[in-house]
């Protein structure tokens, strides 16, 4: 039997549309505000410029975000904060060596982070940061702090399960991070970390980078544990 809903949207498709409309607004809201801050950092971007290239009106925008400040917090838990829990249920299911694993890490988070839009969110801290400390403050507590949590537990899986040598699992992390920082660099400062003449494949640079993590982590076959 058709649900009154169906009954509502026959008789009224207009209101019908306006409340699908409505419905998808924050999420293109964050659409819109993502793209702004990646194209011209936090403090250069207006409100109003927001709204606009979301179709709807400043007041509209401050319904559903009362400040561009807490909007650009939804728009960090939107597209990185809010993944960790997808995160970590992979860690969690995943069965095969920690080598591999970490292999897995810097790839996945190559498509899904830093090969988007999103991957300029970091640059963006990392330029403005000191001028908002609390947007600053939030950013590390909800990506840097889980992202390195999440890290930390790779390196220690590989420890307790003997393939990877012993190490200071809370510096080692910035080895594995580093390389993520420095192609989010690449992409979003016009290349110009890289010669002009030299090509960079972001995926064989990685894999590169996790095969020279990886040499210096695993435990040399003989050795004593």
């Amino acid at each position: 039997m058709p649900t009154p809903r169906f009954f509502a949207d026959k008789i009224c498709p207009v209101r019908a549309k306006r409340e699908r409309r409505k419905e998808a607004r924050p999420g293109e809201l964050l659409a819109a505000a993502l793209d702004l801050f990646v194209e011209k950092g936090f403090a250069a971007t207006r409100a109003e410029e927001v709204a606009a290239r979301a179709g709807v009106s400043k007041g509209t925008l401050f319904l559903y975000f009362p400040s561009k400040e807490e909007l650009f917090k939804a728009v960090v838990v939107e597209n990185l904060g809010g993944r960790f829990a997808e995160w970590n249920d992979e860690f969690e299911a995943f069965e095969g060596t920690t080598a591999d694993m970490l292999r897995y890490c810097m790839r996945v988070w190559w498509e899904r982070v830093g090969m988007t839009k999103a991957s300029g969110l970091t640059k963006l801290m990392m330029s403005e940061g000191t001028n908002f400390p609390e947007l600053a403050e939030f950013y590390r507590k909800e990506v840097v702090r889980p992202g390195h949590t999440l890290l930390r537990r790779i390196l220690q899986r590989g420890i307790d399960r003997g393939e990877f040598a012993p190490v200071d699992v809370d510096h080692a992390i910035y080895a594995v991070v580093a390389p993520m920082v420095f192609l989010m660099l690449w992409k979003h400062s016009a290349m110009v970390c890289v010669d002009e003449e030299t090509s960079l494949d972001p995926e064989k640079y990685l894999a590169t980078q996790a095969e020279t993590v990886l040499y210096g982590l695993t435990r040399p076959q003989g050795a004593a544990a």
